[in-house]
């Protein structure tokens, strides 16, 4: 075995705690063939190896992110014009371990400090759909190629649809009290290393609070489909024999609302069932991003010619992005 498939077998996709948590269900003579059997050992198993990347990951990322406080984002942020500024906002969602609804209060201060609006939603945008952490549960599940292609779209759809944005000329749109807002002050405290590291340990435990909720539905849904759900009935959906089965996946994750944390599971089991890849990391990007309580969130600081802008470029952009991994899944997996 090589390196870097002892890294993703083992480090990454942690097959000795599968062999573990096999093994152990085994010794209370539950029959490990039987639906039950795999039920709880996807649901063990999945819960424990994404609750340890989890915190491991948070606690890096928030390590990272200590580096760039809001104040100091906004100053990075105000040097750059055009699609620079787009593309750097879309960059610093990847640091910031956020869900949809938890990046909105840091795209009011963006946008009452007085940075480009479609400088601002690129980061709405990035910020849920793409992280670091994201990058490597993605590695772990469905292979190093899958992992930084989705990160890589997931990018562009940002880049793309702030810019979109920006170019309607859409200032208008924002709710009066956020362009009323004092900007708060560019500087920020700086922080010794132990600081650092007890704020990164704050947004671990803080983090973890948050999503281990989600965590659980998950890997629940995920343990229901992958072992209780005909895969007749998932091929026929989101297989390659329905050619709206990306359609049909984005437009039912825009109701739902859990972390990227959570939902990983989910599509790890559909794809199990036979979905298509694309068909399912489109479900993924329209639950982290189109989740209907950020949306209703959204609509407290723009008007409602925005939001739609909005729901429509991520929801085309997702689509159009499902139907091309769909074509090169043969390729990426």
């Amino acid at each position: 075995m090589g390196i870097w498939e002892f890294i993703e077998k083992q480090v990454l996709g942690m097959k000795w705690l599968s062999d573990l948590v096999y093994y152990l269900l085994s010794q209370f003579n539950i029959n490990m063939e039987s639906k039950l059997g795999g039920s709880l050992h996807f649901f063990i198993y999945d819960t424990i190896k994404i609750i340890i990347l989890l915190c491991v990951l948070i606690f890096i990322i928030s390590y990272i992110q200590s580096y760039f406080p809001p104040e100091r984002s906004k100053k990075i942020l105000g040097r750059y014009k055009g699609i620079g500024a787009n593309t750097i906002a879309a960059l610093l969602g990847t640091v910031t371990p956020f869900c949809s609804c938890s990046s909105i209060p840091l795209f009011i201060g963006f946008t009452s400090a007085g940075l480009p609006l479609g400088v601002t939603f690129s980061f709405l945008i990035s910020s849920p759909m793409v992280d670091l952490g994201s990058l490597v549960l993605l590695m772990s599940i469905f292979g190093p190629k899958v992992a930084l292609m989705y990160v890589i779209v997931g990018l562009l759809i940002a880049i793309i649809g702030g810019s979109i944005i920006e170019r309607l000329n859409m200032d208008d749109q924002v709710a009066d009290f956020i362009k009323q807002a004092k900007a708060t002050s560019i500087e920020s405290e700086s922080l010794n290393q132990r600081e650092r590291v007890q704020y990164a340990f704050e947004q671990t435990q803080e983090t973890f609070k948050k999503v281990f909720i989600y965590i659980l539905i998950g890997v629940g849904i995920g343990a229901l489909i992958h072992n209780w759900i005909p895969e007749a009935w998932v091929t026929s959906i989101l297989g390659s024999d329905n050619p709206f089965g990306v359609i049909i996946a984005t437009l039912l994750g825009v109701p739902m609302y859990a972390d990227i944390f959570g939902v990983i599971p989910i599509a790890e089991a559909l794809l199990a069932k036979g979905a298509l890849l694309g068909t399912v990391l489109a479900f993924m990007m329209s639950v982290t991003t189109l989740s209907l309580p950020s949306l209703i969130l959204l609509k407290k600081v723009v008007k409602m010619k925005l939001l739609f802008v909005f729901v429509i470029i991520c929801i085309v952009g997702i689509i159009i992005v499902g139907y091309i991994f769909n074509a090169f899944q043969h390729v990426l997996i």
